[in-house]
C-alpha cells in the first residue's frame, strides 16, 4: 500500500502575495520524511481549493479547530462541535472580539483567557485570542472552510458521525498540528523568525539553520528524519519569517500522526474542543 500524500500548512486568516498561506508536501519512506515541495497559496479561495484535491492525502494544519469548552459554555453557545463552528463563523469579528474582550475583562489577572485542554501541553496560545497572534481568526476563517471541504476530523468525530465517515470518502483527513512544539524541543526557546525585518537577525538565521539540521538528524520524540534537496534546505533556511519551516514541521508531526493508532490522538478528546498533535 502506498503512503498517502502528506501536507503541512502554515495557515493566515488574510493571506496576500506577501504574506501567504505556505503548504508543504511530502511522503514517508520508512523513518524518513521526503519533502517533495513548498507550494504559496495567497487567497482563502485558493486554501480551498486546495481542500478539495483528490485523496488520499493527511493534512497538518497550524491553526485552532476549536473553542475552549469553558468559553463556549459560559457564553452559551452549542456545545456539538459542528453547530459551535457554525454559529461562531456567523458571527462578525468585531462582534467576537467585543465578546472575547468582555469574557476577559470580567475574569481575574492571569487567567483572562479560557484554554482548551490541549493548550497548555503544547505551549500554544489560546483559540479565543484575537492578537498577537490572532488564532481566533484563524478559526474563523480555517474551520468553515475544512467542513465545507467534507474532509475527515478525527479530533471532532462523535458516534453521531460514525454514519456519515463510513459513506464519505476517507482519503482527505485533516489536523490540528503546531510547530512551535516541536521546535521548542529542538532549539528550546531560541526565536528563529520574524515577521518584521528589522528583526530578522543573524541569530535567527542561525537558529533556522540548527532547527533544520535537528530536523534532518531526527533529534526529535517523533523518530522521523527530514530528507530534502539542497535546494528545498536553503529556501527554508532563508526565509526569515518562518513559514516554510513551519509547514514543514507541521508535516512532520502528521506524519508522526499516520504512524500512531487514532492519529496519535489521547483517549477521551473532548469533541468540542480537539486536540493539537504530539501535544
Amino acid at each position: 500500500m502506498h503512503e498517502p500524500l502528506l501536507i503541512g500548512v502554515d495557515f493566515s486568516s488574510r493571506p496576500t502575495r506577501r504574506k501567504p498561506i505556505v503548504v508543504a508536501q511530502g511522503r514517508l519512506h520508512g523513518h524518513a520524511l521526503q519533502l517533495q515541495r513548498l507550494e504559496t497559496i495567497d487567497t482563502l479561495d485558493g486554501f480551498a481549493a486546495l481542500l478539495q484535491r483528490p485523496g488520499p492525502w493527511v493534512g497538518g494544519f497550524d491553526l485552532p479547530f476549536g473553542l475552549p469548552r469553558e468559553l463556549v459554555e459560559q457564553l452559551g453557545w452549542p456545545t456539538d462541535w459542528r453547530a459551535c463552528i457554525a454559529h461562531y463563523a456567523a458571527l462578525e469579528r468585531p462582534r467576537l472580539r467585543d465578546t472575547f474582550a468582555a469574557f476577559c475583562a470580567a475574569r481575574p489577572v492571569g487567567a483572562k483567557f479560557a484554554h482548551r485542554a490541549c493548550d497548555r501541553p503544547a505551549g500554544s496560545s489560546p483559540s479565543m485570542k484575537w492578537v498577537n497572534p490572532p488564532v481566533a481568526w484563524m478559526l474563523h476563517a480555517g474551520v468553515p472552510l475544512l467542513l465545507a471541504a467534507g474532509v475527515r476530523l478525527p479530533a471532532h468525530e462523535t458516534a453521531a458521525d460514525e454514519a456519515r465517515i463510513a459513506g464519505a470518502d476517507g482519503g482527505r483527513v485533516a489536523l490540528e498540528a503546531y510547530p512551535g512544539l516541536l521546535a521548542r524541543e529542538l532549539i528550546g526557546a531560541r526565536s528563529y523568525k520574524s515577521d518584521e525585518a528589522s528583526k530578522q537577525t543573524a541569530e535567527r538565521l542561525i537558529a533556522r539553520k540548527d532547527l533544520v539540521d535537528a530536523l534532518e538528524q531526527g533529534r526529535s520524540r517523533l523518530a522521523l528524519r527530514l530528507r530534502l534537496s539542497a535546494a528545498l534546505r536553503e529556501a527554508l533556511v532563508d526565509d526569515a519569517r518562518g513559514d516554510a519551516l513551519d509547514a514543514v514541521m507541521c508535516l512532520l508531526q502528521v506524519g508522526w500522526a499516520t504512524r500512531q493508532p487514532h492519529w496519535g490522538l489521547p483517549a477521551g478528546v473532548d469533541a468540542l474542543e480537539g486536540w493539537i498533535l504530539t501535544a
